[in-house]
């Protein structure tokens, strides 16, 4: 602010040209706060003369714009945001909540599926060993970021736009912040590089699903694996086939994400890929599979012999709280998604909704209210949507090494990462 706005004589209060300022204030005067007589800085302020004769000056204060061009008030606008905020906020997309768990800690120990307890063959005068699970922990480290995106007006927009052109630039943010969210996600899904986070001056890895990275994944059962172990692989033919998701259910099972410990396995796959998968056939009925593919509750049906009916299970649901199911390979359902890179499926396990077990967590911050997305007043707070930011932070990494596996669909023998997510 200028020199000129902030000082008047104290006897009574006027407006000087420029000219009629020293470098220093002049004796006698005192600070005036002029938004508490109407004034508003930046937005309002008369026409001032000029040494030349010309009149110059910014819009007038009575003349700010507060309501859009078909009547509704900025001020009930901005409300209104901050309504719609709240219930974003609240809910996540079906995709996030069953692939990710929130986290606010930027490095915690997490416990990996592994060995359970044993009973031991009884004696007549001995005592057996006390039951103590050692699940195998890792120390998982998460990444984190702000990101803020502007939303400007002027009053000249205000005054001829309707409510509707002022809500799309919400409405586009509001998108934007989902996309920014499900892309994270699915990079540290597809992008089998570790890295490194600054914690607190240290430095920590931020792991992704068993990577080749000598790891070695905790033994289950009678399994057994080795530190070369990776859930980024290549199914070593140009087009999926049933042996493909074999293999992952296999190796879901052998790290014990299977229903006997309470899990959901579920395959993402490009609508290219699905159109491939609904023709997969078991061995028994002349394919290469292990199971049938069994379309979903209000699917297309498809045609079958006379002779064969459904045995040993009901038709796989519709949904899975929101994401569309087009069908089942044995345990896993089969979920139809266009985000993905269209030649890579994605396998992973998941507890439910937010679940503790799911394979992806996503950081926020410590304060909650600093969490999930904001709307941010500008300088100018009178009529917010002048001048306006939206503002989030979070980060991503893998909890559960084991829960997950991608599968690119190529003749290649090693792993590419998508360029998308490169």
């Amino acid at each position: 602010m200028s020199r000129r706005n902030l000082w008047a004589p104290s006897s009574k209060l006027e407006i000087f040209p420029p000219s009629a300022f020293a470098t220093k204030p002049k004796k006698g005067m005192e600070l005036v706060d002029l938004r508490s007589l109407g004034f508003i800085p930046t937005i309002a302020g008369g026409a001032l003369p000029t040494t030349t004769g010309s009149v110059h000056g910014t819009h007038a204060a009575g003349d700010v714009v507060t309501q859009t061009s078909d009547g509704r008030d900025l001020n009930d606008i901005w409300a209104q945001f901050m309504d719609l905020l709240n219930a974003v906020n609240d809910t996540r997309s079906p995709l996030i909540n069953f692939l990710t768990f929130p986290v606010q800690q930027a490095v915690e120990s997490v416990a990996q599926l592994g060995a359970g307890v044993d009973f031991e063959e009884a004696t007549e005068f001995g005592e057996p060993t006390g039951a103590r699970i050692s699940p195998a922990y890792f120390n998982m480290a998460y990444t984190f970021k702000w990101y803020d995106l502007a939303a400007r007006y002027t009053w000249q927009y205000l005054a001829d736009a309707t409510e509707a052109m002022v809500n799309s630039v919400g409405n586009a943010a509001i998108e934007a912040y989902g996309r920014l969210r499900l892309y994270q996600v699915l990079k540290t899904v597809f992008n089998s590089t570790n890295l490194t986070a600054t914690i607190n001056q240290n430095p920590y890895t931020v792991y992704k699903f068993y990577n080749n990275d000598g790891t070695v994944p905790p033994a289950y059962k009678t399994n057994t694996f080795l530190g070369t172990h990776t859930h980024y692989r290549t199914s070593g033919a140009a087009t999926i086939n049933a042996g493909d998701l074999d293999e992952i259910i296999a190796d879901f099972k052998s790290h014990g994400y299977g229903m006997e410990n309470g899990y959901q396995q579920v395959l993402l796959a490009h609508s290219t890929q699905t159109a491939v998968i609904r023709t997969f056939k078991s061995t028994a009925n002349g394919g290469t599979g292990t199971y049938d593919f069994i379309p979903a509750q209000g699917q297309p049906g498809q045609l079958i012999s006379v002779t064969q009916q459904l045995v040993g299970a009901t038709a796989p649901p519709a949904t899975l709280n929101g994401l569309t199911v087009v069908g089942a390979y044995g345990p896993l359902l089969i979920v139809e998604e266009d985000w993905l890179p269209t030649a890579y499926i994605f396998g992973f396990a998941t507890g439910g909704a937010q679940s503790l077990g799911n394979p992806v967590g996503i950081r926020e911050h410590a304060n909650p209210n600093l969490r999930g997305m904001r709307l941010v007043k500008g300088k100018q707070p009178d009529y917010p949507l002048v001048d306006s930011f939206w503002n989030t932070g979070f980060g991503t990494g893998v909890r559960q090494r084991g829960a997950g596996m991608v599968m690119q669909i190529t003749t290649n023998g090693s792993y590419t990462i998508p360029t998308e997510y490169a």
